[in-house]
């Protein structure tokens, strides 16, 4: 596993390197905290979308007004400054775009996911995913070309998924609800996945992308869920939830799982490319799903840890035929010059 993730780290230009690095430690040891403290706090007092509302709301604390500072910088300085409602520095069509598929989508899903489904379920789906769906992502956006063995590391991930969600359906049988969650979990995963492909294929600034996400939620967002709760669609348990709950939850899912690991995830994408950075969440599914065990006591049944091996083997093998002469445009725009990089027109 550190060989292949070295493998992947040597790839970014020198000057760099450094940021980039830094960027995939933080992101991996806070996608895996979001894993374990989400499962944590999905069966306690607040619904999903009650969860959802907080960490828009945390986030926004932060990254609205920095968005507004961008905005009027730029202004001030006489250059084109592309904007949404003078608060998002990316242009419309891009802010909902990101917003929609980073933000509202992403955190429906994974937290309806660990309402039904295990921790161990999330590790193995949310990023275990993540490499197949920006693959055939990025063989449509980018013109990405899958050579012999990273398509049979996509279909070991394909079949530890299968293994880990075919549990679940047989068990869905017998009243089970955890294929729910499986479903959430995969369906979250592809809303990232596009989200990393299209901020790649953009060139987008890790700040700005991340800023984008939060005022698309927080505008589009949270005004629909405040109609839907109110007209009874939409179950909300905010005003019987205590108040220290609600500040954890804005604090750590908005300003920590939003603000900090956007602007890493963002970052390190910017460094290794959108296939190499899925990549290096190899890591992820291992840690998470031994930390829902130690921390929350849950099983680890053979079928998850079959899935886990097959999904972290296929992530390693694609890791290595990444790192190993693939010259495609997507792998060439990796290891491209760290010259400044000129913003494409909207």
């Amino acid at each position: 596993m550190k060989g292949a993730t070295a493998l992947v780290l040597s790839t970014a230009p020198g000057r760099a390197r450094g940021i980039g690095i830094a960027a995939a430690i933080a992101t991996i040891l806070l996608w895996t905290a979001f894993i374990v403290i989400a499962r944590a706090m999905a069966l306690r007092s607040l619904t999903p979308f009650d969860i959802l509302a907080c960490r828009i709301a945390g986030a926004a604390l932060v990254l609205l007004p920095w968005g507004v500072w961008i905005v009027r910088r730029r202004r001030a300085a006489g250059g084109e400054a592309p904007s949404w409602l003078g608060v998002s520095p990316l242009s419309a069509r891009t802010t909902l775009v990101c917003g929609l598929l980073g933000g509202v989508g992403y955190g429906v899903f994974a937290y309806a996911g660990f309402v039904f489904a295990p921790a161990a379920h999330g590790s193995v789906l949310l990023p275990g995913m993540l490499p197949l769906w920006t693959a055939l992502l990025a063989v449509a956006l980018l013109g990405e070309r899958l050579r012999p063995a990273r398509l049979g590391a996509l279909a070991l991930i394909v079949v530890g998924a299968a293994v880990v969600g075919g549990a679940s359906l047989l068990a869905a049988f017998d009243g089970g609800d955890v294929w729910k969650g499986d479903l959430c979990f995969l369906a979250g995963s592809a809303c990232w996945s596009a989200y990393t492909v299209l901020m790649r294929r953009e060139r987008l600034d890790p700040v700005e992308a991340t800023v984008a996400i939060t005022v698309c939620a927080a505008f589009v967002w949270l005004p629909l869920w405040a109609v839907l709760v109110a007209s009874g669609v939409v179950e909300s348990r905010l005003a019987h939830a205590p108040w220290g709950e609600i500040a954890f939850q804005a604090a750590w899912q908005g300003i920590a799982s939003v603000v900090v690991s956007g602007i890493t995830f963002a970052t390190m994408v910017r460094s290794f490319g959108p296939v190499r950075s899925t990549m290096l969440t190899a890591l992820v599914p291992g840690l998470s799903a031994l930390s829902a065990v130690a921390l929350l006591g849950e099983p680890l049944d053979w079928h998850l840890v079959a899935g886990l091996l097959l999904v972290s083997a296929g992530i390693v093998l694609g890791v290595r035929a990444a790192a190993a002469g693939d010259r495609s445009p997507l792998a060439a725009s990796v290891v491209e010059s760290d010259a400044p990089r000129r913003r494409p027109p909207d």
